[in-house]
């Protein structure tokens, strides 16, 4: 039995069961023969407390999954559960409060306030909402990141590796039962980028929380516990504890490489 938002704590969860779950989501765009299906009756569950990743070609539907998962877009048909909480159905002020209490956002832009600091930046959602932060949590997730001496700086006075660590911090600070990374490295270099992807990977192992990453990096993959292979639409394989070479394999199988020499660098969000 689905549990209705407002009786929901903000930020718990009940123990066991998935993270969120689909059951025959579908996504459609447009109507009658110029209707393009985005996502084709999808099942998924979302393991809690650990790392997921999404990857497919361009086109394929991951962004979208994502996107009705944590209830950003709409669904043609179908059903979304965040925990026990079906979101499905829920008016646009129920979604708000939802995502805001109970979901962390990280997008390839990292979507800072220029003229706020890092510290600022990073309580601002809840600041909006009238909520004071944990303050051990909060200590906890800086420190983890490495931010301590950055907390003073604007944006423009951060690298992009750093401001993605803000952005990064600002989707953990609420705890959130799960949160959603669209592509987090695609705007950092390769240093930069394995940094972050090492503080996702530590937000699950020593922080608890639940990450679901699209990318279409099979060395970020790599970090994750588990990765879903999305094709027109459909999960059409997935890959426990994955390593680089055997997802980019296992990419190849779906004509996700598409660079002349195999490399991946015409495999693109989608």
């Amino acid at each position: 039995m689905s549990t209705p938002a407002a009786q929901h704590v903000p930020g718990r969860t009940p123990d066991g069961g998935p993270a969120a779950r689909a059951r025959g989501l579908t996504k459609a765009y447009g109507s009658g023969e110029t209707a393009v299906l985005a996502l084709d009756a999808v099942d998924v569950d979302i393991a809690r407390g650990r790392f997921t990743a999404v990857m497919g070609p361009s086109g394929s539907g991951k962004s979208t999954l994502m996107h009705c998962l944590a209830g950003l877009d709409t669904v043609s048909a179908g059903r979304v559960w965040l925990g026990d909480t079906e979101i499905t159905g829920l008016r646009e002020r129920e979604l708000t409060r939802l995502r805001r209490d109970r979901i962390g956002f990280m997008f390839q832009s990292f979507n800072l306030i220029p003229t706020l600091t890092a510290a600022e930046n990073i309580t601002l959602p809840m600041d909006i909402a009238g909520r004071r932060p944990d303050p051990r949590w909060l200590d906890q997730v800086i420190d983890a990141l490495g931010l301590r001496d950055r907390l003073g700086h604007r944006p423009s006075q951060l690298s992009g590796g750093q401001q993605q660590r803000v952005a990064c911090a600002r989707a953990l600070a609420s705890r959130p039962e799960l949160i959603f990374a669209d592509e987090p490295t695609g705007n950092l270099d390769s240093r930069a980028g394995l940094e972050v992807l090492g503080f996702l990977r530590g937000a699950v192992d020593d922080l608890g929380q639940t990450v679901v990453m699209v990318t279409h990096d099979p060395g970020a993959a790599a970090h994750s516990d588990l990765v879903l292979f999305l094709a027109d639409g459909r999960i059409v394989d997935e890959m426990p504890k994955p390593t680089a070479d055997a997802v980019l394999e296992r990419m190849k199988r779906f004509d996700v490489v598409r660079g002349p020499s195999g490399d991946g660098h015409g495999a693109q969000e989608g």
